[in-house]
Formats: C-alpha cells, structure tokens, sequence
C-alpha cells in the first residue's frame, strides 16, 4: 500500500510540474500597448463654424489592451476611443509614474481595448501652425479615426508588429472639451455604439471656465498660434482638481501643454453646435461628473442629461473636481464606466 501510495503521489506531482502554469486570473490578461499611426484629413464637415487649413496629417495614438486583442487575434473587438480635452494629450489618459492613475491600462486589465489619441496639435500628433485646426476639424479627424478603426486602415509605427485589428465596435470616452468633440461627432455622423460624457456641459459653464476662456482667446488674439489654458501650474491645479493626490497634480501640471490657437477660437462656434448635436445623438449616453467641479455648474448636470433623446446613465462622485479618471475616486471611475460598458 505505501509503494502504492508513493507511485500515485509522484505521479501527480509529475503531472503537475508537466502541466502549464494556470493563467492568473487575479491579475487580468497581459496588457500591452502600441503606437499607431493614421493618416487623416483636416477638414471640418461638421456645423462648428470653423475653418482648418484641409492637408493631410499624421495623428498619432497608442492602442493599449489585451495582447490578442491588440495584435487582431481576439475576434469581434470593441475599442474604446479616448479623447483629451484643452491643455492636455494622451498622458492624460495613462499619467507617466502612477498605474494606478493609468485610465487605458487599468481598463485593459478587466479586457478593454483603448486607442488614446494625441490630437492634432498635441503630444505626438505635432502642427507647426496652431491656427491651422479648429475645434469642428478635431470632430471630423475623430470621425475619420472611427472609420479607419472599423476597416483597419491605420498602422503600427513599428512595421515589424504586424496588421492591425478592426474594430466592430466603438465606444468614445471624452474629457471635458474632448467630451464635447467626441458628442457633435457622434451627434453629426451617428457611427458610434456608445458616449462616456466627462465632466461636460454645453449649458452650464461657471465664472471660472468663462474667465479662463476669456483670457486664453485673449493669449490668441494677438500674433500667438499656442496659447496656455493656466499660465501656472498651481492654475492648472485649480481648474482640474479638487481631491486628486499632490504628487498627481504635480505630474498633470508639469505635462500640461499650450492649446492651438484655432482650437481656443472655435470654442464658441463648439459649444452652439454641441447644445445641437446633443439632440441628434442616437447611441446611449454615460455621463459622470464630480461635485466639486471648478468648471460646471451642479444644476446644468440635469440639463444636460435631459438633451440626449437616448438612454442616459448619470453618476456623480463626491469630492471629485474635473479631472476625473486622475481624482480621488478614479477607481469608482472606472468601475462605473466598466459596468455601464458591460
């Protein structure tokens, strides 16, 4: 019985050191990011009165998710297309030095797909004349990002990575004024399956948000093409946060970057055709918004959920200022997003 025994046991142990490690499931799949490339047109076709200078440029972005899925071996794929506001770019959306504050890995860890965009004029995605963009073009490139995606027409910066996927599905998460290019593109070409809203209203900006307005498209009225949103890093921090960890607020105030001017002077022209889009916007809506926002006021919250003539979700967090996935709470974030996704 003992030689029994002990052949059984070696057996098993034999077996199990044979065996491939079991995937671990606590940790998510592996996650991987990579730099990719479309070629888009910078033109408006949307009803921001605007007018870009209509070449062809490079916006560059990173796709951040699964490994399958990254490299088309997932099937069906849905991507989230993440979109920066004023004064930011892609950093914003996965913040250098702090994971735990990284929107698109964070999401890739429960099995979403992101592509975090450099905007034309920001980060990577570089525009020599600050004029030669406005808000209504940032609508259509994202337009033309969305289609591209759907047919795979865009391509790894690296050309040894391989083919990239199609997506079969898009959702669009914006920022602020992202939120808003992101809203009068799905109100103006209805080609998305969903809108994550944050920290957006075209019906409530406070004193604060006019001011700062005011004094960036001042920065542009003279020979400026680039102008600041803060001119200080403690402004920066004013407009943006109200609970996000110190450390945080000072790597989101070191990044911050200076807004092309064509940008900063279709404000205006963005928020009237946005209040429009809001009614022509077919896919359902999540909107999220923290109490202690600087730039919108608490009772336009309802207004704007009130615009969409789709399903809408609202949540709100408390404590939390603008800068949302970077707050406080950017875990209860994601969390809200990941189940409104699911």
């Amino acid at each position: 019985m003992r030689l029994t025994l002990l052949g059984v046991l070696t057996a098993l142990l034999g077996a199990l050191l044979a065996a491939p490690p079991a995937p671990a499931t606590a940790a998510g799949p592996r996650v991987v990011a990579r730099e990719v490339v479309f070629e888009l047109e910078n033109t408006n076709a949307t009803s921001v009165l605007c007018l870009p200078d209509n070449q062809t440029y490079e916006v560059r972005a990173r796709l951040v998710g699964p490994r399958a899925a990254v490299l088309g071996r997932s099937g069906a794929l849905r991507v989230n297309v993440l979109v920066h506001d004023l004064a930011t770019g892609s950093w914003f959306w996965r913040l250098p030095g702090h994971p735990g504050y990284d929107y698109a890995r964070q999401l890739a860890r429960r099995g979403e797909t992101s592509l975090v965009l450099d905007r034309l004029g920001y980060g990577a995605s570089r525009l020599e004349n600050g004029d030669a963009t406005c808000l209504g073009a940032q609508a259509d490139m994202l337009h033309q990002v969305i289609q591209h995606l759907k047919s795979g027409r865009y391509t790894f910066a690296d050309p040894g990575v391989g083919t990239t996927p199609a997506a079969a599905h898009v959702v669009t998460h914006g920022h602020a004024v992202g939120a808003a290019i992101a809203q009068v593109e799905a109100g103006t070409f209805d080609d998305v399956d969903g809108l994550v809203l944050m920290s957006w209203t075209d019906r409530g900006a406070t004193s604060l948000a006019t001011r700062t307005a005011a004094r960036q498209s001042a920065a542009c009225a003279g020979t400026a093409d680039y102008a600041p949103l803060a001119p200080t890093g403690a402004a920066y921090r004013a407009l943006m946060f109200a609970n996000a960890p110190a450390d945080v607020q000072r790597t989101a105030a070191r990044l911050r970057v200076d807004d092309p001017c064509g940008d900063v002077g279709s404000l205006s022209a963005m928020l009237v055709a946005a209040n429009v889009a809001a009614g022509q916007v077919d896919a359902p809506v999540l909107l999220l918004y923290g109490t202690d926002d600087a730039l919108s006021r608490p009772a336009a919250r309802k207004q704007q959920a009130s615009a969409y003539p789709t399903r809408v979700t609202m949540r709100t967090f408390a404590g939390a200022g603008s800068a949302l996935p970077l707050e406080r709470p950017a875990d209860k974030v994601r969390a809200a997003v990941l189940r409104w996704l699911r």
